[in-house]
């Protein structure tokens, strides 16, 4: 095990902010900027620290060895929660504490064998810096013969000549039981550079994290390749083709929680999978999304893929099999074409046994409110969804020249269910001011009968002008007759700088959160 690493030839190892990618500015583009982003704060945070607060006053007035005092197991313990490079260093107290740290369990973090390393730096360039980690990781597991249960290499600028190394770090953390691994490669170009085939030996794994990577030929891997014991995985700034990621659900018996984001090839994904309770899909190139047998699934979420508005071509999303989804997010209608079923829905779509989904209690949906298509799909997507008792609404900028609707389109509308018997709190998040907007507001308050609470978040670089249309719909939307005599309305000034909803990867997989879109608790 090694100390803090340093340059050799004397350079200063520590990673300003602009750097913490590994890459100098202006080497990432813009939008790859904002996926290594979204990657990098999804990973989980290491068990250990390397800078923890500790209060020595009450040791200094005592000079008795009252630790060597305390039994085996409470010191194996000890050692378990220090950074591998301090477990390490126990080894030099006594024969005892060497027996000790060789059978305490060890978390291994790469960044904690840099110079300051806390967890969040990583080098700044290929190159020594970058082999004087890889080798202490070699080092650290060569000599550490305990288990690993939590591994995390985020910071080696790994190459195609490594690919022997990685063999012989993944038949180790295989033999040695790791339970946790996050392994992110030097993040761009990716050129072709394969995840090794033995990462799937590692049988025991129950979390895994993965970033910046080829997906291997799965076809390819030796037979009996599993993980049987893998609760949440997580595929960041990755390139894969559709078997594969039908192949990791098949070998993933208990996968409760998928996260893809930033999936950098076209995607067609079918989720069958009987454990899956949560997949999420964000930031990625996807042609179509199907939920084809998932009888557990509780949560779907689809953020701003990439073959959306970009393209102009929709995504298909399908709903197949999924008697327990609850919380779905976020549709786009005229963007997204959902199909239920075989029927796929389209603006007038009836609905039917054949064409709704009950088991929905949360819906979020985005939608340009000055695009005639997408507001006319509006009541065609919520009539699929029966029970939803809690409805967002993001309302995204008009990128194109905005139709002049008119409340005729929801007079038109007719009964919505949802709307009618089961809506009790409704988030209008970005109101820009547009009439549509308020059109819409209006219809869910003449309409909602058991409507208990309404957050209406404005926009909040609104131009003067705008915020007296507000105030002015907002004036007209008091005045109306509304459905339920209780509702609380509550207006707020939205606090993201670009728009956008309460919605992350952190509450969308947190299966403890029951709504992972609140943004406003109760009083």
């Amino acid at each position: 095990m090694s100390c803090p690493i340093t340059d050799p030839g004397g350079e200063d190892t520590t990673v300003p902010p602009a750097m913490l990618h590994g890459l100098a500015p202006g080497m990432v583009s813009p939008g790859d900027e904002v996926l290594l982003q979204f990657l990098y704060a999804f990973l989980p945070k290491p068990p250990v620290s390397t800078s923890p607060s500790l209060c020595c006053a009450a040791v200094a007035a005592d000079k008795t060895d009252r630790v060597s005092r305390l039994p085996d197991d409470l010191l194996r313990r000890v050692v378990s929660l220090l950074p591998a490079k301090d477990g390490a260093r126990t080894t030099v107290l006594s024969s005892r504490w060497r027996g000790l740290w060789r059978s305490a369990p060890t978390v291994l973090v790469d960044t904690h064998l840099l110079l300051g390393g806390d967890g969040q730096l990583r080098p700044a360039r290929p190159g020594a810096i970058s082999r004087a980690v890889t080798d202490a990781v070699s080092a650290a597991l060569e000599s550490h013969p305990g288990s690993f249960p939590f591994v995390s290499l985020t910071c080696s600028f790994m190459d195609g000549a490594d690919r022997s190394l990685l063999a012989r770090w993944f038949q180790l953390l295989a033999t040695k039981g790791v339970d946790e691994l996050v392994f992110v490669n030097r993040p761009w170009p990716l050129r072709g550079l394969r995840l090794p085939s033995s990462l799937f030996s590692c049988a025991s794994l129950c979390r895994l994290c993965i970033g910046a990577w080829v997906f291997p030929d799965t076809a390819a891997l030796p037979r009996g390749a599993a993980f049987p014991n893998l609760h949440q995985l997580v595929l960041g700034c990755i390139a894969m083709e559709d078997k594969d990621l039908e192949f990791v659900l098949a070998v993933s018996p208990v996968l409760e929680i998928l996260t893809v984001t930033g999936s950098l090839s076209p995607l067609r994904a079918r989720l069958t999978s009987h454990s899956l309770r949560c997949a999420q899909f964000c930031l990625s190139i996807l042609e179509e999304v199907a939920v084809v047998d998932a009888p557990s699934l509780e949560r779907f979420f689809l953020w701003r893929n990439w073959n959306e508005r970009q393209t102009k071509i929709c995504t298909t999303v399908k709903i197949g099999h999924a008697p327990k989804l609850r919380v779905l997010g976020y549709l786009e209608p005229g963007v997204h074409m959902l199909q239920i079923g075989n029927t796929i829905i389209k603006a007038g779509t009836k609905a039917s046994t054949h064409t709704t989904v009950p088991s929905v209690q949360m819906l979020a949906v985005q939608l340009q409110f000055g695009v005639r298509g997408e507001v006319k799909m509006l009541p065609s997507f919520l009539r699929c969804f029966p029970s939803i008792e809690t409805l967002v609404v993001e309302s995204r900028v008009v990128r194109e020249p905005a139709s002049n609707l008119s409340l005729k389109i929801w007079h038109e509308t007719g009964p919505v269910e949802c709307v009618q018997s089961h809506l009790k709190i409704l988030t209008f998040h970005e109101l820009q001011g547009n009439r549509n907007e308020f059109d819409f507001l209006m219809f869910i308050a003449q309409n909602a009968h058991k409507l208990e609470r309404m957050f209406i978040v404005m926009k909040n670089d609104l131009t003067y002008a705008e915020r007296q249309v507000v105030v002015a719909g907002v004036g007209a939307l008091y005045s109306a007759n509304w459905a339920s005599r209780y509702c609380r309305v509550q207006y707020l000034s939205s606090c993201y700088p670009i728009g956008g909803g309460s919605w992350s990867l952190q509450a969308g997989s947190d299966l403890s959160i029951d709504d992972p879109f609140e943004a406003f608790p109760e009083d």
